[in-house]
């Protein structure tokens, strides 16, 4: 059995996680962690009797020793928290983006001085891996491109890690790369990131969705996921469990790496 800790656990991914986790026959959910547990009405509101829950990441480190850590809390703690993990012997899953260049490279540092493996994804929906993945092929003949991606009202950084890491990708398979038209510096045009206009929308009612549209002579194509429902992502976080501790790399980015 894998013994799993969800970090975030009150939150909406990281709830969805806790049911994934307890409906695989080879996992076990072994710590729910959340801050909102120091409220009465936040360990109500879990409603999993029998999964042990703590209101700090330390408390249920020191209460047992676990195999992997699932991490959905935010931009401003998941560096902390993966860190802390790695040292406790665990190897760490993480959907919270928001990272920089930076962290990522210390995080692959702390994760070979372990000796435990990260596996970074901004996307688990397999439909979501996919639509980058076409992108790049498209992206070869039409290299002219933009982005838009719509999350719902709570989400904390924009541009998404989905939407940057699709215009890294992009920008990695296209022969030209051509400017984005101005003008320059003005905020309508949205953030550019790898030379993509990215486009963030945040409304009530959404959950996750991103369409990338190519431009080209006398023509568009364009390519929308749709996420509808967080239970899309949990075949990708199950996975990623499973595979995390045979990682030949101790830190890698991407659910299309282990598909």
């Amino acid at each position: 059995m894998i013994k799993v800790l969800v970090n975030g656990a009150l939150g909406k991914m990281g709830r969805t996680t806790c049911d994934a986790v307890m409906a695989e026959e080879d996992m076990t959910l072994a710590a729910a962690v959340d801050t909102a547990f120091a409220d009465p009405g936040g360990r109500e509101a879990f409603g999993l009797a029998g999964v042990p829950l703590y209101e700090s990441l330390a408390d249920g480190i020191d209460h047992e020793q676990y195999d992997v850590a699932v991490d959905f809390t935010t931009p401003s703690a998941v560096f902390e928290n993966v860190t802390a993990c790695l040292k406790a012997d665990m190897h760490c899953v993480v959907g919270t983006t928001g990272m920089t260049e930076a962290d990522l490279v210390d995080l692959e540092n702390e994760a070979r001085a372990a000796g435990r493996n990260c596996f970074l994804a901004p996307n688990f929906a397999i439909g979501a891996v996919l639509m980058m993945e076409v992108s790049m092929v498209i992206a070869r003949y039409m290299p002219h491109c933009e982005i838009i991606e719509l999350h719902h009202n709570q989400k904390l950084d924009a541009p998404s890690g989905t939407s940057l890491r699709t215009a890294e990708l992009i920008d990695s398979a296209r022969v030209e790369s051509p400017e984005p038209p101005g003008p320059e510096g003005n905020a309508a045009r949205g953030t550019i990131h790898k030379g993509i206009p990215i486009h963030s929308v945040r409304l009530p009612g959404l959950v996750a969705h991103q369409e990338v549209i190519f431009g080209g002579q006398g023509q568009t194509l364009s390519l929308r996921h749709d996420s509808i429902s967080r239970d899309s992502f949990m075949p990708g976080v199950v996975l990623a469990v499973r595979r995390v501790a045979d990682l030949e790399e101790h830190l890698v980015i991407g659910l299309e790496k282990i598909m």
